[in-house]
C-alpha cells in the first residue's frame, strides 16, 4: 500500500478496512512503544549509576540534543520540508525556561512543579513561533524555504542581542534550577539527576512522536512528501499537514533548548548561532533521515564531535593561538567531510547502514539454517 492510499481519510477508504482493526493496530503499537519507553528508561537509569559524572552529563546532552534532531527527522525527513533554522527555535525554548526560572526566583517561588512549568511554556511558545514560521513555510518551496527558515536563525539570536534589557545581552541569562529531591538523599550526584530529568522528557517526546508517526497523520507526512499533487486528490489537506508538522517539530526543538539550558543553568546567544542549525541537518542526514533511530545516531555525534576535535588539535603541535582557530573550525569541516563519505557509502545514514548489515546477517544465518 502506497503512503498516499495509507494516509486517505476513512470515508475515502475501501469497505473491507473497517475501524475496528485499525483500531487494535493502533493500540498494539502503542503498547509497544510504551514497553520500549520503559525498558530505555530502566536501562538509562542502570547506566547512571554505572558511569561517572561527566558520561551522566554527557547521556544527557545527548537527551537534549535528540528531542531537536528527532523533531527535525519528523520535519525534513517525513515531511520533506528544509529546515535551517532549528538552532533559532531551540534557543526560544532555552530563553523562555530561562525567563520563567528567573521570574520564579524573583518571587521566592521554590518546589519541584516549577520547571515542568516552565517546560511547558517553553514548548508553548515555540509552538507559537513554529505555527508562524510553519504557514509561511507552507507556502514556500527548496531555495525560498531554506531563505526563510536561515533568516529565522540569524534573526531570533540577534533578538537576544538588541533587546539587551531582556536578554541581556551578549552575556545572556542564568537558568537557576533546584538541586535533586531530597527524597533522593543528600549525597546524590547532581549529574545523574540532570541524566534522569532529560531522559524522562526526552522518553517522553520519543514516545509521542513514535506513535505520531505510525498514526494517520504520520502516513499524511509521506504522502505529503511523496507527492503533493496525490496527496491532494486523496483528499489531504497539503498545507495543514506541512503547518502541523513545522508545529510539532517546533515543540521539539524548543524542549531540546530549554533541556539544554537547564543543563549548562545558562543561556546566551553564541550558544544558538547559525552553526548550531547546520550541525543539527547535517546530524540528521549523518544519522539516517526520517527514522528516529538515525536521529539518536546524529545526537551522539553532535555531543562526541567536540570531544574528537579537541583530541585532534592535542595530538597536533601548534601554538595555542592556531590550535584555538581550529578547534573553533574543525568540526564544521569533520561534520562536512563526514557527510560527503557518508552520502557516497550509505544513502541512508548510519542507521540505513546499520540496517543493511542486520539484514544481511540474518538472511546469512537463515541460509545456513535451512
Amino acid at each position: 500500500m502506497s503512503a498516499t492510499r495509507a494516509a486517505l481519510p476513512p470515508k475515502h477508504r475501501p469497505a473491507d478496512t473497517g475501524d475496528r482493526p485499525v483500531d487494535r493496530r493502533l493500540g498494539s503499537t502503542l503498547l509497544r512503544h510504551l514497553a520500549v519507553v520503559l525498558a530505555v528508561g530502566l536501562l538509562l537509569v542502570a547506566v547512571s549509576y554505572a558511569v561517572e559524572p561527566f558520561r551522566n552529563f554527557q547521556l544527557a546532552t545527548v537527551a537534549a540534543y535528540l528531542c531537536a534532531t528527532a523533531g527535525l527527522t519528523v520535519l525534513t525527513g517525513l515531511n520533506g520540508q528544509l529546515s535551517l533554522g532549528h538552532g533559532a527555535l531551540m534557543a526560544t525554548g532555552a530563553y523562555t525556561v530561562a525567563l520563567c526560572q528567573n521570574a520564579f526566583a524573583d518571587r521566592g517561588m521554590t518546589g519541584g512543579w516549577l520547571l515542568p512549568l516552565s517546560l511547558g511554556a517553553a514548548i508553548v511558545s515555540t509552538v507559537a513561533v513554529g505555527a508562524v514560521v510553519g504557514v509561511a513555510a507552507a507556502r514556500l518551496r527548496g531555495p525560498y524555504l531554506a531563505g526563510v527558515t536561515l533568516a529565522v536563525a540569524i534573526v531570533v539570536p540577534a533578538l537576544a542581542v538588541t533587546f539587551d534589557g531582556v536578554f541581556n545581552g551578549e552575556q545572556g541569562l542564568s537558568v537557576p534550577v533546584e538541586p535533586p529531591p531530597l527524597s533522593l538523599g543528600p549525597y546524590f550526584p547532581y549529574e545523574r539527576w540532570q541524566l534522569w530529568l532529560t531522559g524522562a522528557a526526552t522518553l517522553l517526546a520519543l514516545l509521542l512522536l513514535a506513535n505520531l508517526i505510525r498514526s494517520r497523520y504520520g502516513r499524511s507526512f509521506r504522502a505529503v512528501r511523496d507527492d503533493e499533487v496525490a496527496a491532494r486528490l486523496a483528499g489531504i489537506h497539503v498545507a495543514r499537514t506541512q503547518v502541523l508538522a513545522f508545529v510539532v517539530s517546533a515543540a521539539t526543538a524548543g524542549l531540546g533548548g530549554a533541556l539544554l539550558a537547564v543543563l549548562a543553568q545558562s543561556v546566551s546567544p553564541g550558544a544558538f548561532s547559525l552553526t548550531l542549525s547546520l550541525f543539527l541537518l547535517m546530524a540528521v542526514v549523518i544519522g539516517g533521515l526520517g527514522r528516529l533511530t538515525g536521529a539518536l545516531w546524529g545526537a551522539v555525534l553532535l555531543v562526541a564531535l567536540p570531544d574528537l576535535t579537541h583530541s585532534v588539535t592535542e595530538l597536533l603541535t601548534l601554538s595555542p593561538a592556531v590550535a584555538q582557530r581550529l578547534e573553533g573550525n574543525l568540526p564544521l569541516a569533520i561534520f562536512g567531510l563526514t557527510l560527503i563519505v557518508v552520502m557516497i557509502a550509505a544513502p541512508g545514514g548510519v542507521q540505513g547502514l546499520l540496517s543493511r548489515l542486520g539484514r544481511g546477517l540474518l538472511a546469512r544465518w537463515s541460509a545456513r539454517r535451512s
